[in-house]
């Protein structure tokens, strides 16, 4: 007998972001693996890495959270970040400290319906692609959307920080 793979998920504050504002998604389910990152999500789900979005909790030189939203198989220039949002340095938060931004647990960090109102910095090449994964607020959950709903309802600005 084959196993199963379809796996309910319940709503999280991220899902209910998006229904909220009549933003349509699709759902993609993958058996987390702690450290496996985008690369394991991609290869489980079948999709490219440079498609699947890591969303990246970092803090400038005055401690002020943002957040990156970045493409699986690239990094962030910290220097070319700081240098498009205006400041001096960004570093990557703690983890416990992005957990505290966010509202969501590391490894399940998503840019939709957190805790705080953070800005948001979206790789401008992201927003090329014809669909991306992005995390759907829990860990071993993507959600499917066009890269337009990251500016066009969640008011991302483009960066260009990859590297």
């Amino acid at each position: 007998m084959a196993k199963k793979k379809d796996k309910h998920v319940s709503e999280t504050p991220a899902t209910q972001w998006l229904k909220a504002r009549g933003v349509s998604f699709s759902t993609h389910p993958y058996d987390y693996v702690d450290k496996g990152g985008t690369a394991e999500s991609a290869k489980q789900l079948g999709w490219d890495e440079h498609a699947v979005i890591k969303t990246l909790v970092m803090q400038d030189d005055k401690a002020e959270p943002l957040i990156i939203l970045m493409h699986g198989d690239k990094q962030v220039s910290t220097k070319n970040l700081a240098r498009a949002i205006g400041a001096k340095s960004v570093e990557p938060c703690k983890p416990e400290v992005a957990q505290r931004h966010s509202g969501y647990l590391v490894g399940g960090t998503s840019p939709f319906g957190t805790r705080k109102d953070l800005p948001v910095y979206v790789e401008q090449s992201i927003l090329a692609l014809p669909a991306i994964l992005i995390n759907g607020g829990q860990r071993g959950y993507l959600v499917g959307i066009a890269p337009a709903v990251l500016t066009e309802v969640l008011g991302a600005k483009a960066v260009g920080c990859a590297i």
